[in-house]
């Protein structure tokens, strides 16, 4: 398999593309924004003018897009994309959306021969630069199969979750959880400052000890503990607050589902939907250390 069309060249599918024309593979590419494709195209990619142009002499197809619309919207219909390429193809999903919407593209894409994954990814932004995404899969072990060296070109740990929907379950249980230890570790870490702590003291004391996590190591959302961390920068780049606030949005749907109690993540949900109303959706979800700094 040497020839894919990427489709959705945003934050994260950009830096996943751009591993796959590293690692060797023929790249057709096609997203709204012109200037992505562009980019794309300097690099050795084919620009295409549509998804479907994109995706015509493709073996696999990967989409990298924000919402379950957009998805159906992609791949679903007459016009739809999945209506348009032959059986046989391998498609890869990697946008979050929801488990639902996943399992109807799903269904689609089997009554036409055609071979689909739902594989969202977690790492962010540097992970997709860096090419070592996680990808959480739903659907078959066979087509999963097939695509591993696609997958391996842009990530280092490639999980099956389940059948078909279970990677975007996997998913937003993976950030319901990050959600809450980010907004756990900055309440901390302005309680300990608010008392007269230094940052870098208290952070690599919490580090350290039995309230460490993924945040502490690796995110702390308090300015000038962490040179790189988005934190660090005016809570620039990064995963953006309202894509968070879009997953757990999805986590509580998912709830809803199984009956499941789920009152941390519904916290969360409300206080990054706040951010959103503050006008801070488009900085790393990290700057919900403000709301805690604020009320000082």
């Amino acid at each position: 398999m040497k020839q894919i069309a990427f489709i959705g060249l945003g934050h994260m599918g950009l830096p996943m593309a751009r591993n796959l024309l590293k690692a060797g593979f023929q790249l057709s590419v096609f997203d709204l924004v012109q200037s992505a494709v562009d980019q794309l195209a300097g690099e050795g990619a084919r620009a295409a003018a549509s998804a479907t142009e994109a995706s015509e002499n493709a073996e696999v197809i990967v989409s990298m897009l924000p919402a379950s619309r957009h998805v159906e919207g992609l791949y679903l219909g007459d016009d739809g994309l999945l209506s348009r390429i032959p059986a046989g193809r391998l498609v890869l999903e990697c946008s979050t959306i929801a488990p639902e919407s996943a399992k109807k593209v799903h269904q689609a894409a089997r009554e036409r021969g055609i071979d689909l994954l739902d594989a969202p990814v977690s790492g962010g932004t540097a992970g997709a630069a860096a090419g070592t995404l996680t990808f959480m899969v739903g659907g078959d072990a066979a087509a999963l199969e097939k695509a591993q060296p696609v997958f391996a070109a842009m990530g280092k740990n490639i999980f099956h979750a389940g059948p078909d929907g279970a990677g975007q379950i996997a998913k937003v249980c993976n950030n319901q959880l990050l959600a809450v230890q980010m907004i756990g570790t900055a309440e901390s870490m302005a309680m300990g400052v608010a008392n007269g702590l230094d940052p870098k003291v208290l952070a690599e004391i919490m580090r350290q000890s039995s309230g460490g996590n993924w945040v502490l190591e690796r995110y702390n959302p308090w300015p000038g503990v962490m040179e790189n961390a988005p934190a660090s920068k005016g809570y620039g780049g990064g995963f953006m607050a309202e894509l968070m606030a879009k997953d757990l949005g999805l986590a509580q749907e998912t709830a809803q589902v199984s009956a499941s109690s789920t009152p941390m993540g519904a916290l969360a949900l409300q206080l990054y939907r706040l951010l959103l109303k503050q006008g801070k959706g488009k900085q790393d979800f990290s700057v919900v250390q403000q709301l805690f700094r604020d009320e000082r």
